[in-house]
């Protein structure tokens, strides 16, 4: 078992296939700064006729006190059957703005056909293209294998390989031996921004 994790880890880095099984939840605490700022969730469930569905709540919030200087709220739900993203909705509430995107596959051009920007499948480094949620709109990408390091989660520190995303931001990611995502950290707005999941 230890041999294959290891010739799983170092392998060139790739998508996880989307699990026939609802996997693992993932709850992650999200630091900004090192302070709490919010919580990321990804809830999995067996939907009709095979169907995975995914649940994802983000929920961001920054204070002085009882006052909130900064909020950022992300909901979605995706359908995936067969390996293929069927659907995706998601509402975004960013920067006091409320943002609607209900995608379908063979209804939308194409969209379906991208990997969505939800993090927990992880990504192929030839992508130059995927879906984002917030806005409905393909991005373009550049996706970089940095091998593998030791990452903290609650429960203690664990192998994981580093995936570095460019787009509107530039976001590091981190997969474990199973293609679990266990990590996540970027910059914004001057912040850092960082996940801790947790019972890793």
């Amino acid at each position: 078992m230890k041999t294959l994790a290891l010739i799983l880890l170092t392998a060139v880095a790739s998508p996880a296939p989307v699990p026939a099984e609802p996997p693992a939840d993932l709850v992650f605490d999200v630091l900004r700064n090192g302070q709490e700022f919010g919580r990321h969730e990804v809830r999995f469930d067996a939907g009709q006729d095979g169907a995975l569905l995914v649940d994802i709540d983000i929920e961001l919030r920054a204070g002085l006190g009882p006052i909130t200087v900064f909020r950022y709220e992300h909901s979605s739900e995706e359908v995936w059957r067969d390996g293929q993203l069927v659907s995706l909705e998601a509402e975004t509430l960013k920067d006091g703005d409320r943002v609607a995107v209900d995608v379908e596959r063979g209804s939308d051009a194409g969209l379906a056909d991208l990997m969505p920007s939800s993090h927990w499948l992880g990504y192929d480094v030839a992508l130059t293209r995927i879906l984002n949620t917030e806005t409905g709109e393909p991005m373009p990408v550049e996706i970089e294998d940095l091998g593998l390091e030791t990452i903290e989660t609650a429960s203690g520190t664990i192998e994981a390989r580093r995936i570095r995303m460019t787009g509107t931001l530039t976001v590091d990611l981190w997969y474990d031996a199973e293609g679990r995502w266990v990590g996540c950290a970027f910059e914004a707005r001057g912040q850092s921004i960082r996940y801790v999941l947790q019972d890793a």
